[in-house]
């Protein structure tokens, strides 16, 4: 009975994929990407997960926008890689923007996005 118990611990600890586990892949994928790379090979590296925790459930990317500049349109896609607060929901500040122009990875980060946004006039929220 002892063993069969041990099992189903084992089990039940492999088979779940927690959001901490998540974040902690998107920061590791982070250090793979280079500039330059298309946006399928980013892809591929950040790869296609899925993390519940109950009310909280994130995807990769959490979410994506096309952001309209004066003369430049970029495509942004926002990852899951940090906790602020632990309140059932995902914020801003705990994701990580990769920009992509013309499907071409240009940077990423917040204070890269924000550069840009001012650099182009971008409208955005």
């Amino acid at each position: 009975m002892r063993r069969f118990l041990v099992l189903l611990l084992c089990l039940g600890l492999c088979g779940c994929y927690t959001l901490a586990n998540f974040r902690t892949d998107n920061r590791r994928n982070l250090l793979k990407l280079s500039i330059g790379m298309t946006k399928q090979e980013v892809l591929s590296i950040m790869g296609d997960k899925y993390a519940e925790d109950g009310i909280i459930t994130a995807n990769n990317p959490y979410r994506s926008e096309t952001l309209q500049g004066k003369d430049k349109t970029f495509e942004v896609l926002y990852y899951y890689t940090d906790i602020k607060k632990a309140d059932s929901a995902i914020t801003d500040d705990e994701l990580t923007p990769l920009v992509f122009e013309e499907s071409k990875l240009v940077g990423w980060g917040w204070g890269f996005l924000q550069e840009n946004i001012q650099k182009y006039e971008i409208r955005w929220r």
